[in-house]
């Protein structure tokens, strides 16, 4: 129990994304004009990062590493990355079109995100190592709760922006502030709040 709680602290505070590795910038401050659109993209990521992490490690574990073909691992999860995106992009256009329609050209962009990617480069790197010391299935589970808790801190971040920004609308900014470098600004106070969380030992 205390090794899941440490990776789900790790994953959504001391590592977080965003604030922290500086991925998936593009999403952050293209899709955190809105909450409802926030919440949406973050969701979508968290559900990629998840179902991305585990499907390419059996994948890189059982199929490339034996057939020694580890060097195309970025080629094989971009292709796995891209038709999970697409799937996503049919049902998220099915049930919700208001949302396909505010997610935009960010929704297709999942693709290239460099926090999917990372994510999954980052299983396949540390697997070993950090979770060496359990069995073989339980470093797997760890690997996508990982992904998974990864994905929620990129949501929390998204949604904690959505919200300044949307606050931020209601007041008078100054010309030279107004539009992109305020939320640059923005952005940089948010990640040093979760500066704090770096003291957290896990």
């Amino acid at each position: 129990m205390a090794t899941i709680i440490a990776v789900i602290l790790a994953a959504v505070l001391t590592e977080n994304f965003i604030t922290v590795k500086t991925y998936g910038i593009c999403p952050f401050l293209g899709v955190s004009k809105k909450t409802s659109s926030a919440v949406g993209m973050g969701v979508a990521v968290t559900l990629v990062m998840a179902i991305a992490t585990a499907v390419t490690y059996p994948i890189y574990k059982f199929v490339m590493v034996p057939l020694k073909i580890e060097f195309l691992e970025i080629i094989f999860f971009i292709f796995i990355i891209a038709s999970l995106v697409q799937m996503l992009e049919k049902i998220i256009q099915k049930l919700s079109p208001s949302l396909y329609g505010a997610m935009g050209i960010y929704l297709p962009l999942i693709t290239t995100n460099c926090a999917v990617l990372g994510v999954t480069e980052l299983v396949i790197g540390n697997m070993d190592a950090v979770y060496g010391s359990v069995s073989a299935a339980a470093a797997y589970g760890l690997s996508v709760l990982y992904a998974f808790a990864a994905g929620i801190g990129f949501t929390l971040v998204m949604i904690i922006m959505s919200g300044m920004r949307e606050k931020l609308n209601c007041y008078k900014t100054p010309k030279a502030l107004a539009g992109f470098p305020i939320a640059m600004v923005t952005a940089s106070f948010i990640c040093m709040a979760f500066m704090v969380f770096k003291s957290i030992a896990v």
